[in-house]
């Protein structure tokens, strides 16, 4: 088998950035010569950076049942375009949502064929379905996840504290954690009738939400040693829990997303339904401290939570929060806006891999294969150009809608190519030819 040698000056390595040469044969890396030395027919990337693929495990699909809101050959071809080359589709808003057996089977089959990168599922807890958990387990999902609140589809329940102890020992016993959205639903108090306003959105789903949600499932964490990994965390407040739950030694995890570390609510203008999402994006005040427990490690990586629909959901009446669909759609621009910000803050490239690459890699038992540059791991490679910076505009974007608050941003960052397992999905373009991404990763090692 013929090997295919990658080179840059500045290759993101577990032991940080290097010069370095890396070495393909077939789908995996077969080694990493470090230094300035010489591989015959190496393709050069000059400064360029050499990154492990980015491993974004917070993605909403859609596919089966809305496709018209996203759909697998939409959503991977952005993540190509991005630099990602595994996602985890979420549980909903496909229809079935994915919390059965016979339901993860209709995902697999609608996903069949149309993947442009590597793919997972999670499955989802709701009331009622605990005796389904196994299954779900035997059947491949990475992990299940639960709502607190409504999840804004009434095909997909909250859950109670009694439904989470029925269903986190099975979980725990089948080696797989659970996923929460963290909000409870404590009432608000909103001054403002006025619909259009971003304050009165931000007032209608407030800090404490999340923090009384945060708290009950450290509770629970202690109580049935299940692993718990907090989604897209947004509200500062609840990071000296989190920090304690760790130092206590509980199996906890905590995800946030571009758009709170990169967005604040002073800048969003009343009407501007795309910055809509739940938990809301808070102030910089509370960003500026997200950061801060990003850097410390008590938040353990970066997501998208890309969660896009139609334009008529997402636009609606006018500029009304209260109407509009919550979800930013930002797959493809997860890297360069995380970037620009870190960069800023004086974060540096080997943070930038690891919390985007390495660590969710590592959180979905992916971490054999993925989310690092070592060898015997899949060849999965982006190059960015990490000092060129971009007006992002429609044209450029893969999901099915170009609907996003990025749009009209200039972004640090350039991903010039993407390969998956040894073969260039992305060059500028999204590469010509059959799909080739797996559509059921499996946690440990490759089969």
């Amino acid at each position: 088998m013929s090997v295919t040698a990658y080179r840059s000056s500045r290759v993101v390595l577990p032991g940080g950035v290097q010069e370095a040469t890396v070495l393909v044969e077939g789908e995996r890396i077969a080694e990493v010569v470090l230094g300035p030395r010489r591989v015959a027919a190496a393709i050069d990337f000059g400064d360029r950076v050499i990154g492990p693929g980015l491993v974004d495990c917070h993605v909403h699909v859609n596919e089966p049942g809305r496709t018209e809101w996203e759909g697998f050959d939409t959503a991977t071809r952005a993540a190509a375009a991005g630099g990602v080359t595994a996602l985890v589709d979420m549980p909903l808003n496909s229809l079935p949502v994915t919390t059965t057996a016979a339901a993860l089977e209709q995902k697999k089959a609608a996903s069949a064929g149309k993947c442009r990168v590597d793919v997972g599922f999670w499955g989802g807890v709701v009331p009622g379905n605990g005796a389904e958990l196994g299954a779900l387990a035997a059947g491949g999902v990475l992990g299940c996840k639960a709502f607190l609140v409504h999840s804004g589809i009434d095909e997909f329940p909250n859950t109670t504290a009694a439904d989470l102890r029925e269903a986190m020992p099975v979980l725990r016993d089948a080696g797989l954690p659970l996923l929460a959205h963290a909000e409870l639903d404590l009432g608000a108090e909103v001054t403002s009738d006025d619909r259009r306003t971003y304050g009165r959105y931000l007032a209608s789903r407030p800090a404490a939400w999340e923090d009384e949600a945060i708290k009950l499932l450290v509770e629970l964490c202690r109580e049935t040693r299940c692993p718990v990994h907090i989604v897209h965390l947004s509200s500062a407040s609840s990071v000296p829990l989190l920090r304690a739950a760790k130092a206590e030694g509980l199996p906890i995890t905590v995800e946030t997303c571009p758009h709170y570390l990169c967005l604040q609510a002073e800048s969003i203008p009343d009407g501007a339904t795309f910055y809509k999402c739940a938990p809301p994006i808070r102030d910089a005040k509370n960003r500026d401290a997200l950061w801060a427990a990003l850097l410390e490690g008590v938040i353990d990586f970066v997501i998208t939570d890309h969660s896009p629909c139609s334009p008529s959901l997402k636009l609606a009446d006018s500029g009304d929060f209260e109407a509009a669909w919550g979800g930013i759609a930002s797959l493809q621009l997860g890297l360069p806006a995380v970037w620009t910000e870190a960069r800023r803050r004086g974060a540096g490239l080997a943070e930038l891999f690891h919390w985007m690459s390495a660590a969710p890699a590592e959180f979905a038992g992916l971490s054999t294969r993925k989310g690092r540059i070592a060898a015997g791991l899949d060849a999965d490679l982006v190059v960015l150009d990490p000092e060129e910076e971009r007006l992002v505009s429609p044209e450029q974007l893969f999901f099915r809608h170009k609907v996003s608050p990025y749009l009209g941003q200039k972004l640090l960052g350039r991903v010039h190519a993407t390969l998956l397992r040894g073969t260039c999905v992305y060059d500028g373009q999204v590469h010509p030819g059959a799909p080739r991404g797996i559509h059921l990763l499996h946690r440990g090692a490759p089969e």
